[in-house]
């Protein structure tokens, strides 16, 4: 039986094994960034416009697309992070998760959410921040629980973004990635 010790080291080697695929995602956010920066913005046409026929694409595309670099910056650093410790469970997970996270959120959007193009990965980072905070209740483990208080610690901020605030932000997309990311606890949980 491993030592909590033991654990702990292997938490950590994970941590410094995931970072090479993580850096190659966000490189995936930045590169869709560089070429929308490149044709004015244009590709921004590709996010969610709610009830709209054309804004169907916006479902897989908006958490891709950012209306400028500062938008960008600041969603990189909890992605990288978030994503870091969502690859613990595998890459097989990242995927499976993160699809529920932009499909679920991004149709609740598209239903539901005000007249505007919603873009960005903010959506996406409260999936992967509420997820990480139930999986730590439903399947307790070190690593979840240190996880979930890292998180809580550096993220709960992201708690107040599930409300209205900003007109320009997309709100919607908070609350709804969030829900998203509850939902893909259960459906991807191991115990059915």
């Amino acid at each position: 039986m491993n030592t909590i010790l033991d654990q702990l080291v292997d938490f950590a080697g994970l941590m410094k094994n995931n970072v090479p695929v993580t850096l190659m995602l966000l490189a995936l956010f930045w590169g869709v960034f560089f070429i929308s920066f490149l044709t004015g913005y244009r590709l921004n046409i590709l996010g969610i416009y709610p009830r709209r026929f054309w804004g169907l694409p916006g479902i897989i595309c908006s958490p891709f697309l950012h209306g400028d670099f500062n938008h960008l910056f600041f969603n990189s650093i909890p992605l990288f992070v978030l994503i870091n410790f969502i690859l613990i469970e595998g890459l097989t997970r990242l995927i499976d998760i993160s699809l529920t996270i932009i499909i679920l959120s991004g149709c609740a959007v598209w239903l539901l959410g005000r007249r505007a193009i919603h873009i960005g990965a903010s959506g996406l980072i409260m999936g992967y921040f509420s997820y990480l905070l139930v999986n730590a209740y439903q399947h307790p483990s070190i690593s979840s629980v240190i996880l979930a208080v890292v998180c809580l610690y550096y993220f709960g901020g992201f708690l107040l973004d599930l409300f209205p605030r900003e007109e320009r932000v997309s709100w919607e997309g908070h609350l709804f990635g969030f829900l998203a990311g509850l939902a893909a606890v259960f459906i991807w949980s191991p115990h059915g």
